[in-house]
């Protein structure tokens, strides 16, 4: 086993020992992921049509991941499980019911989701920090991947949950300031 499967092995073992009932269960197999897939792409008028193959998902203490998820590259499946962490955290401290309906509805579930651009800023500030212990600072530097995390929050993959972009530059910014260089 290498050093980038070792490590996302770890993290998947302290994940289990902070929430334990963490699942990771395939995407395609969850009738309910797969209905929210259609309902995305209904509300997008079909610019989202990547939910299930590029999008993994965490509702309560379960990640959905997709079908090549075993197949991505260690480091890659590090970041994202990163990321999705961050969910988990708030799913535990605000309760799935809470979680949805600020995350789905408030204030608009298309547009201006605030709430949605909250949980996500969290998250994507976890991603670049990973991105930066995995890949290197500069990688997170890069303008490819600086505008890769923004159109998450401005496209349709997420609804369009934010259309502001010098906030998010900003925000962007001061996720950077707080990376440490690694040479």
């Amino acid at each position: 086993m290498d050093a980038a499967e070792r490590r996302y092995r770890e993290l998947v073992e302290d994940i289990r020992a902070e929430f334990p009932a963490f699942r990771i269960r395939p995407k395609h197999a969850s009738r309910l992921q797969r209905a929210l897939g259609a309902a995305l792409a209904v509300a997008t008028a079909g610019r989202m049509r990547t939910y299930m193959t590029h999008y993994q998902t965490t509702i309560g203490s379960t990640v959905y991941v997709t079908a090549d998820w075993d197949r991505r590259a260690a480091d890659a499946r590090y970041v994202t499980l990163r990321h999705e962490r961050v969910h988990l955290r708030q799913f535990a401290r605000l309760g799935v019911p809470l979680m949805a309906v600020l995350y789905l509805l408030v204030p608009l579930p298309v547009g201006l989701a605030w709430f949605r651009a909250h949980f996500e800023r969290e998250a994507y500030a976890e991603t670049i920090r990973a991105a930066a212990e995995v890949y290197g600072v500069a990688a997170v530097r890069d303008p490819g991947f600086r505008r890769q995390i923004l159109a998450q929050f401005t496209g349709p993959s997420y609804g369009w949950m934010w259309p502001f972009r010098r906030g998010l530059d900003r925000w962007y910014d001061s996720v950077l300031a707080g990376v440490s260089e690694r040479e």
